[in-house]
């Protein structure tokens, strides 16, 4: 079982990983009151101080997991989804998203030959200044092997089902820290829509990233479990072109190195295995944003892709690789009195 080896975690001190990482946001929160001091130059942006803006969007992404071994047949592991679905919440510096596998989207008629997979998602991101903080928690559970074929000689499509793993499950906390460079740049103008850029500008966006991510599985012979740690510097350019006041297209690249440390406990038949290992990370993402904003109604599309991979041994290579497109829909409304006075009260102290 070596081969897949690396995509099991550990199902432990949740309560304690929830806390570490409410405690960071906070103290984060008031490190970086003071670059709320400054207004910015409302020649160069269109605020929505006192609208609250809701969307929907459409994801082709998938969670593919897959191990390229130089030396024998690749391990390709896949969720029976197609698409997914987020629906988010922004108003002024707070935002918020929720992701899941939708049922209703062409459904899932092939459970019985690929299995079913279940998918969540709750993303958090602060604007403060010149600084973006985002958390965010995900857990995938049910795989199957798309390469089948490559482990069954005798497997026939359509007929026999997926090796399929129903109970390996995959949960992540993620972290991510940025600072904007440009102040002419609105790096919200694109992601979260709470204000608006009238000019053409980019900026340098570096970025450190710091994730938790925990695996687990159990077969009747196989009980198997892994943390990985990852630790990352990001050094990204985004850039946003505005057309005739209403549209824009955003291009934006980022590439980061950093470590990976895995310790990882199986238990096959009685026989078991602690590891721990050390590894250096590449990750690659990027996209293209286009779209149109009014000051009530936007919608847009972009097309994005990622790529992270590292050694596992000389022949083994593990990557995480996938493109996928996105389409959105939003709408801003006036903000309800109970939701806007908390959080004016907030902004008021952030400025002091």
């Amino acid at each position: 079982m070596k081969t897949i080896r690396i995509f099991y975690a550990k199902q432990s001190n949740q309560n304690r990983v929830k806390f570490a990482v409410f405690f960071t946001v906070l103290v984060l929160c008031n490190w970086t009151a003071f670059s709320q001091k400054k207004e910015r130059d409302s020649s160069k942006f269109v605020f929505y101080p006192d609208k609250i803006l809701i969307r929907s969007n459409l994801s082709s992404q998938t969670d593919a997991q897959i191990l390229e071994d130089k030396e024998g047949s690749n391990l390709d592991l896949e969720t029976n989804n197609s698409y997914k679905v987020f629906l988010s919440v922004d108003y002024k510096f707070i935002g918020f998203s929720y992701g899941f596998y939708p049922q209703f989207i062409g459904g899932n008629k092939d459970e019985d030959q690929k299995g079913k997979s279940k998918f969540s998602e709750y993303n958090f991101r602060f604007f403060l200044g010149k600084w973006l903080q985002t958390v965010d928690y995900s857990r995938v559970k049910g795989y199957y092997i798309e390469n089948t074929q490559d482990f069954l000689p005798d497997w026939k499509p359509d007929v026999d089902p997926y090796i399929q793993f129903p109970d390996l499950k995959i949960t992540k906390y993620g972290m991510s820290t940025s600072y904007i460079f440009n102040p002419n740049f609105s790096l919200k103008s694109i992601t979260s829509f709470t204000e608006w850029q009238k000019e053409s500008a980019g900026s340098f966006i570096p970025t450190l990233i710091y994730d938790y991510k925990r695996t687990s599985l159990e077969t009747t012979t196989l009980n198997a479990k892994q943390n990985e740690y990852d630790v990352s510097v990001g050094a990204g350019y985004f850039y946003n072109f505005i057309i005739h006041r209403r549209f824009y297209i955003a291009p934006n690249l980022t590439t980061a190195f950093g470590v990976k440390i895995i310790n990882s406990k199986t238990d096959e038949s009685g026989i078991q295995e602690n590891e721990q290992d050390n590894y250096f990370l590449t990750t690659i993402n990027g996209g293209l944003k286009m779209g149109y904003n009014s000051d009530r109604v936007l919608f847009g599309l972009s097309i994005n892709f990622n790529s992270s991979f590292y050694n596992e041994t000389k022949n083994q290579v593990v990557s995480n690789d996938g493109s996928f497109g996105l389409l959105y829909f939003g709408y801003r409304f006036d903000a309800p009195k109970f939701i806007s006075n908390p959080v004016n009260k907030i902004s008021d102290k952030l400025k002091h």
